[in-house]
């Protein structure tokens, strides 16, 4: 049975309208009337509601659309942000069942956009502590995904193979304590490119033989976001578990031959507010050209701008760049205004907007973000670029289909 057509079934049994039954779970005709529809599904809170006021069995109706399908596949994400890659996840088939993240911003903006969601705000230290399986109504392996990019954190090393008791208090030991209480069939843990060799790779292998120790079998590889349908040159490790018990073959996604740039995702992007640069830097960027950076300017108006950095080594390209509109965009940043890594617009002497750096990291356009100007950029920042999880998530599809 659906779901939209066990909510009839109990408002019919009450003798309720869509106003009536909305009114007793403490929500709106609209929502009701979307439910039924199918356009949207209730949030667990929501579900939650209707157990209690109607005296229902939890088992019933928190999954009777996860039994409606036997190929349904589902995830749990973990550090979730502004939600790119659990929306990647989701338009690759997986049935979001929770996400979490410490920054109420963040939580605001996975509500606003998936309120059917079960969206958690709250320290991943707490969430580690949750009886998770009962809190979903799982049974230890059922959960197909944990996701999630953990931040990267050094350990402290004695001359052993650290296990998880040796790593308390870092974010990956929680990430790996929920991956040891779900016991799902595959987790994914994305990271910046820097993992692979961070502390001499002395903290990716830790972090390998963590989860070997709770037993799944590991493989990573660096990809670059530009191969897979995303106008940035974002490179990021992505990193692949398989538990041990299940006898399945995961390959990473084969790049796609179309590479987009700025021209091609730059089209009609809705007006939205954006940072602006000092009438002093402005003038600076005047003076380069697309495709350009520092090495373009006046000497003197170079030594001036770089002050110190100019007598540096290096190529120091991110200083005074100006993205042009046939090629990708350098990395989308937490900050749009840091001097030594900027990205211009190509015409227009200012950072990308809100919703241009959006686009850029492949968000659809009615994806809101909540919170401030700068909160908004760091959110989008810190995402996942949703094409690039999307492909990522088909891949993993295809290798937990070989278990169904």
């Amino acid at each position: 049975m659906e779901l939209s057509l066990l909510l009839q079934k109990i408002m019919e049994k009450h003798s309720l309208n869509q106003t009536s039954f909305a009114k007793v779970i403490n929500s709106t005709q609209a929502q009701v009337s979307d439910w039924l529809s199918g356009k949207s599904k209730p949030s667990y809170e929501n579900l939650r509601s209707i157990v209690k006021e109607f005296n229902i069995d939890g088992n019933d109706i928190l999954n009777v659309e996860r039994k409606q399908k036997e190929n349904k596949f589902t995830n749990v994400e973990l550090f979730a942000g502004a939600g790119g890659l659990a929306l990647g996840l989701e338009q690759a088939g997986f049935d979001n069942l929770l996400s979490n993240d410490f920054d109420k911003d963040s939580c605001n903006t996975l509500k606003i956009n998936r309120p059917n969601w079960n969206i958690m705000c709250e320290p991943i230290e707490d969430l580690s502590n949750r009886n998770l399986l009962e809190m979903l109504n799982l049974k230890e392996g059922d959960l197909d995904l944990l996701s999630g990019g953990y931040p990267c954190q050094s350990f402290s090393y004695a001359g052993k193979r650290l296990g998880l008791n040796d790593i308390r208090g870092t974010m990956f030991y929680y990430y790996a304590k929920v991956l040891e209480q779900l016991k799902p069939k595959m987790f994914l843990a994305e990271n910046v490119k820097g993992l692979v060799n961070h502390d001499g790779g002395k903290t990716l292998a830790t972090m390998i033989n963590v989860f070997e120790e709770i037993g799944y079998r590991v493989q990573y590889k660096v990809l670059n976001a530009w191969n897979y349908g995303v106008a940035e040159k974002r490179e990021r490790i992505v990193i692949i578990g398989i538990r041990n018990d299940l006898n399945i073959n995961f390959e990473y996604p084969k790049p796609h031959e179309y590479k987009p740039v700025l021209r091609d995702v730059l089209k009609n992007v809705p007006i939205s507010e954006g940072a602006k640069y000092p009438q002093s830097k402005k003038e600076v960027f005047d003076l380069v050209p697309p495709g350009g950076c520092w090495r373009d300017l006046p000497d003197d108006v170079a030594r001036a701008y770089m002050k110190g950095s100019y007598k540096l080594g290096g190529g120091k390209t991110g200083i005074a760049r100006r993205i042009s509109w046939d090629e990708p965009s350098l990395t989308i940043l937490c900050s749009p205004c840091m001097k030594q890594t900027d990205r211009c617009h190509p015409d227009e002497s200012r950072p990308f907007t809100v919703r241009e750096s959006a686009r850029i990291q492949s968000f659809p356009d009615d994806w809101q973000f909540c919170g401030s100007m700068l909160n908004q950029y760091k959110q989008i920042g810190n995402a996942v670029p949703v094409n690039f999880a999307k492909e990522i998530g088909l891949a993993i599809i295809k290798a937990l289909k070989e278990v169904k």
